[in-house]
C-alpha cells in the first residue's frame, strides 16, 4: 500500500500498489539536456510518482538520466526531425514487448496508442502534447475509439478537440522546490523558447524597445529552418539592450528567469501549454504574455502577470510588472502548478482505466483560471491553432 496525497484537501488517503509504464518519444533523452518541453514534463511525472510510491518503469532512450526504472530499444536519442515513422514504430514495439508486466501504460508517442489495440497489452492511456488540429484530431479521435483514454494539457486545446472524448485535462506541474526563488533584480525581461515566429521573438524585442526595458532572449536554434528565421527575421533587432544569449541548460535558465523583472511572452499560436510559463513563476517571475492558447489559464491577470491583445498593451504590461508580488507568483505556482498535484491527477486516470470506470460527464461550468482546480472535465468547442512561417 501506498500513501497518495488528496489534490482537494490535501489529506492522505491509502491506495494499492500500482505499477506504471512510461512511454517517451524518442526523440529526445528524459530529461533534456536543454530544450524539450514534453521530456521535461515526463522526468517530472516520473519522478514526481516514484517519489508517491508508484513503481514507475521509463521507457525511453539509453541516454536518459531520469532516476526511475529505465528501458530501451535505441542506446541515444534521434534527435528532433531526424528520425522517421519507422524509427518511432520500432521504439513503440520494444516499448510494449518490454512493458508487459505493468498494471498501466501511459503513452506520449502517437504510434503507440494506435498500435496498442492490436495486441495484448495493458490498460492504456495517451496525452496530446501538441493541438487538436487538423492532422492531430483525427489521430486522437482514431485512439479514442478504441477506448482509450485521451487526456488534454489545458482547457484551451480540449476545446478544440470538437467530438473527440477527453478523459481529464491535467496542467502540467513542476519541482517548485527544486526551482530557485528570485528578486527580479536583473532588470531586464526574460524571453525563453525556441526560434520560430510562432513565439513571437520579433514581437517581444519590439515591445521590449518601446517600453525602454532591457530583453534577453534564451531559445533554442539547432534546426536549419530556426536558423533561417533568425538570420531573416531576428538578427537584425539583435544589439544594445536586446541580447541573444543561446540555449540554456536547466541550472542557465532558472538563474535567468529569476534576476528578470518578468518572463515576455508574446506567443503567435493556440499553444496548448506553456511550460516556461509556470516556470516563471516559480522563480517568483511575472509573466507578460499574448491571449493566446493556455495563457489566459495560467496567468490571472494582474496578479501573476498580465495578458495582452496586441503592441500596446504588452509595452504598458512591461512597465507595470514591478508592482506585481513576486512571493505570491511563487505561492500560485506552489498551489496550482506542484508537480505533487500533476501525479494525484494522473494517477485517478490511470485507476479509472485499470477499472475500466466511465470518465465523469464534462462540466460546462468549469472554472476559470485564478478560482480553483486546474484539471477538470470540458465541453467540446471549437477551437485552431495558428502555425505563422514569415516575419512580422
Amino acid at each position: 500500500m501506498v500513501r497518495l496525497p488528496s489534490p482537494a484537501s490535501g489529506s492522505d488517503e491509502l491506495a494499492p500498489a500500482l505499477r506504471v509504464g512510461i512511454i517517451a518519444p524518442p526523440w529526445l533523452p528524459v530529461p533534456p539536456r536543454a530544450y524539450g518541453g514534453t521530456e521535461n514534463v515526463l522526468d517530472i511525472l516520473a519522478r514526481g510518482l516514484s517519489a508517491a510510491g508508484v513503481d514507475v518503469v521509463l521507457f525511453t532512450t539509453g541516454d536518459a538520466s531520469c532516476p526511475v526504472t529505465r528501458k530501451w530499444v535505441f542506446p541515444n536519442s534521434l534527435g528532433v526531425g531526424k528520425g522517421g515513422a519507422a524509427d518511432e514504430v520500432c521504439h513503440v514495439i520494444g516499448a510494449y514487448d518490454m512493458l508487459g508486466d505493468v498494471d498501466v501504460i501511459h503513452d506520449h508517442t502517437v504510434v503507440g496508442p494506435l498500435y496498442a489495440p492490436g495486441i495484448v497489452s495493458p490498460p492504456v492511456v495517451t496525452t496530446n502534447h501538441g493541438p487538436f488540429n487538423e492532422v492531430l484530431t483525427p489521430v486522437y479521435r482514431a485512439i479514442a475509439s478504441k477506448g482509450t483514454p485521451v487526456i488534454a494539457i489545458s482547457r484551451q486545446q480540449a476545446s478544440a478537440a470538437d467530438d473527440l472524448p477527453i478523459a481529464a485535462v491535467i496542467h502540467h506541474g513542476v519541482d517548485v522546490e527544486r526551482i530557485p526563488f528570485g528578486p527580479g533584480s536583473g532588470g531586464y525581461a526574460a524571453f525563453l523558447g525556441r526560434m520560430h515566429p510562432d513565439k513571437g521573438i520579433e514581437g517581444a524585442i519590439a515591445a521590449a524597445r518601446a517600453a525602454g526595458i532591457p530583453l534577453r532572449i534564451a531559445a533554442k536554434m539547432s534546426e536549419p529552418a530556426e536558423r533561417e528565421y533568425f538570420n531573416t527575421c531576428v538578427a537584425g533587432g539583435i544589439g544594445g539592450d536586446i541580447e541573444y544569449v543561446g540555449e540554456l541548460n536547466r541550472e542557465e535558465k532558472y538563474d535567468l528567469l529569476k534576476d528578470a523583472v518578468c518572463l515576455l511572452n508574446p506567443i503567435r499560436w493556440e499553444e496548448p501549454f506553456g511550460m516556461v510559463m509556470i516556470e516563471a513563476l516559480a522563480c517568483g517571475t511575472p509573466v507578460v504574455a499574448t491571449d493566446r492558447g493556455s495563457a489566459p489559464e495560467i496567468v490571472a491577470e494582474g496578479e501573476t502577470g498580465f495578458i495582452c491583445h496586441d503592441h500596446d498593451s504588452l509595452v504598458r504590461a512591461l512597465g507595470r510588472v514591478e508592482v506585481l508580488d513576486r512571493r505570491h507568483c511563487r505561492a500560485v505556482a506552489e498551489r496550482r502548478f506542484s508537480s505533487r498535484r500533476m501525479v494525484v491527477e494522473h494517477i485517478a486516470v490511470y485507476r479509472r482505466a485499470i477499472t475500466g470506470t466511465d470518465v465523469p460527464d464534462a462540466d460546462p461550468q468549469a472554472p476559470s483560471i485564478g478560482t480553483g482546480a486546474s484539471s477538470v472535465a470540458v465541453s467540446s468547442g471549437s477551437g485552431a491553432s495558428a502555425d505563422v512561417d514569415s516575419c512580422g
